[in-house]
């Protein structure tokens, strides 16, 4: 839990800081893009970490299991409809997205990594 939560904050001021620097060039869907994709991101991270606890947990597994699948599923297809209609509607810039999603990612990778070592 103290892992998510660094994710998260760090996350949020490495985002800050690509949307700020993103903000100085002429592109008005920058920004913004890059703060969805992360947000997009740091959604999922949150899906996922329901998930890992609903999985892990012998009361809730027993019992929850298809849930925990179709909901699993049914996160990702939110994602790639609210995907969708943002680059269908040109509200945001494919490489914004991807940026954010990717400076999530690779914090996410640090902060595992780092974990890693302690243990």
């Amino acid at each position: 839990m103290k892992m998510i939560k660094r994710i998260n904050r760090i996350s949020l001021v490495l985002l800050l800081i690509a949307a700020l620097v993103a903000s100085f060039f002429d592109w008005k869907k920058f920004p913004a893009g890059i703060l969805v994709g992360g947000a997009l991101a740091l959604a999922n991270l949150k899906g996922i970490q329901w998930g890992i606890q609903g999985i892990t947990d012998p009361e809730i597994a027993s019992q929850l299991k298809g849930r925990i699948i179709f909901f699993s599923l049914f996160r990702l297809l939110i994602l790639f409809i609210i995907l969708a209609i943002l680059l269908y509607l040109r509200l945001v810039n494919i490489w914004a997205i991807m940026i954010g999603l990717t400076i999530v990612f690779v914090t996410i990778m640090i902060e595992g990594l780092r974990e890693a070592k302690f243990l």
